[in-house]
């Protein structure tokens, strides 16, 4: 599923227009960003968890020449699944 499928699922199940629908699934969007970007965690009970996990910076190595690179740190974003949404799938 693509953004344009799941925003016409909201528009069907929820009863909205499709332009209602992009905008509530834009604002919720952009406050799971906001709320990582200012180094909380966002729990959405049943559903999972977001949270972001500082990656060190560490050496690598390029495949094609075996030559050393630096690979510079980075918050990465990680995603725990709840107990309910695991439930569901299996």
């Amino acid at each position: 599923m693509n953004k344009g499928q799941l925003i016409s699922k909201i528009s069907e199940d929820a009863a909205l227009t499709k332009a209602q629908a992009t905008a509530a699934l834009d604002a919720v969007i952009d406050g799971v960003t906001a709320t990582l970007k200012s180094g909380d965690k966002l729990t959405l009970v049943g559903f999972g968890t977001f949270a972001i996990s500082a990656r060190a910076a560490r050496k690598g190595r390029n495949p094609q020449t075996g030559a050393e690179i630096n690979i510079p740190a980075k918050n990465v974003v990680k995603f725990k699944a709840g107990k309910d949404l695991t439930s569901k799938v299996n």
